[in-house]
């Protein structure tokens, strides 16, 4: 059972709230934590560009990325929005029952 942690930064908490909800009521995570008051610095269109986000930090399994991939993609107000897995390298076995509890509905 591959535990994995999406991030996805989001504009503003009306977004985070929207794509948070609609992955928890799908099953699709276990958890989505929102850590607001990100600082992003990144390049878009050749400029620098400087933008205050909110971090989604989405803990599920691996089986359901693609899944959530497209929600957010559908969801997101970005053009090309980050979603990024990673893999949790390890954790508790109670927590990984836990996660693949919520996630089998």
């Amino acid at each position: 059972m591959d535990a994995i942690i999406i991030y996805c930064t989001v504009p503003d908490k009306r977004v985070a709230k929207e794509i948070s909800k609609y992955i928890i009521k799908h099953h699709l995570a276990g958890c989505v934590s929102a850590i607001d008051k990100v600082e992003s610095v990144f390049s878009w269109d050749g400029k620098m560009e400087q933008e205050k986000e909110i971090l989604l930090m989405i803990k599920t399994l691996r089986v359901n990325f693609e899944k959530i991939k497209v929600l957010i993609s559908e969801l997101h107000p970005y053009n090309v929005p980050e979603i990024i897995a990673v893999p949790i390298v390890d954790c508790s076995k109670e927590y990984l029952q836990w996660l693949a509890h919520e996630t089998q509905h």
